[in-house]
């Protein structure tokens, strides 16, 4: 059983009177996590915290966290790593890890691909949002988790099923973490965020799929020859903007591609 420990870890002494914003990011070390640490960690007002299999170096406002949230127990007892003690005007969670996992019809599926995309995009960001409101609840910095969901959350495509039954909770758990926020007056504000079609190595997995395990390939494979696929770069600016003006997005379910930046 887990019993809880109130111990945070310490940062460096040089991040304690430099810095004014704590950043969470898991899947830190590609795709839309990467671009999204390269954009917070270009400002020393920023410490930046990454979770990722593969960490990059530490640097001097950016603290590398080895994990694979798909080991659930690892997480568990690693949770101490991602959360500083030290006391920030602004923390953010960014829950941006996420796994496309199998591509085939149920009764293809491996049993071990179906735990681990439910323990990658469901069960980490829920443990990662349960320590988060533990550690920061009564904290008086403004707090904002954004939880990275797809539109898929929302649509039955065939050979998806774990990736949209997945995301689909996701939604679901960041409304009710939203209603608890304000029930009990925590000031945690929530987003899960659909960040449209971006180009990385999730969209790759997805044109390798077979037309026969995956009914709409072709429409994906035309989703890269026309250019329709957004950058890294683009979608990171969107959601560091949702961050700083949160008054302008009241509601849990945002849509980067309804921004206007």
């Amino acid at each position: 059983m887990y019993h809880h420990r109130q111990s945070f870890f310490r940062l460096p002494i040089s991040f304690t009177f430099m810095t004014k914003s704590l950043y969470i990011v898991t899947g830190s070390s590609k795709g839309l996590g990467k671009a999204l640490v390269d954009k917070l960690i270009a400002s020393d007002a920023n410490v930046v915290v990454g979770v990722s299999r593969s960490a990059k170096e530490a640097k001097p406002n950016f603290v590398p966290v080895a994990l694979d949230l798909a080991d659930t127990e690892a997480l568990i007892q690693n949770v101490d790593k991602i959360f500083p003690a030290e006391a920030f005007q602004e923390i953010y969670l960014i829950n941006n890890a996420g796994w496309i996992g199998e591509i085939t019809a149920l009764g293809k599926l491996q049993p071990h691909g179906i735990r681990d995309i439910q323990a990658i995009n469901v069960i980490a960001p829920a443990i990662l949002i349960n320590e988060f409101v533990r550690r920061y609840g009564d904290n008086k910095a403004k707090k904002v988790v954004v939880n990275i969901s797809s539109g898929a959350a929302g649509k039955a495509i065939d050979g998806w099923s774990g990736y949209c039954s997945s995301k689909a909770a996701l939604n679901q758990l960041s409304l009710v973490a939203e209603e608890e926020s304000k029930i009990n007056n925590l000031a945690i504000k929530y987003y899960a965020l659909s960040p449209g079609i971006i180009d990385t190595a999730m969209q790759e997995e997805i044109r390798a799929a077979s037309q026969e395990d995956f009914s709409s390939i072709e429409k994906f494979k035309a989703y890269k020859v026309d250019r329709q696929l957004s950058t890294p770069n683009e979608v990171a600016s969107k959601i560091l903007y949702m961050l700083k003006h949160t008054d302008r997005f009241s509601e849990v379910l945002q849509d980067v591609r309804h921004f206007e930046v």
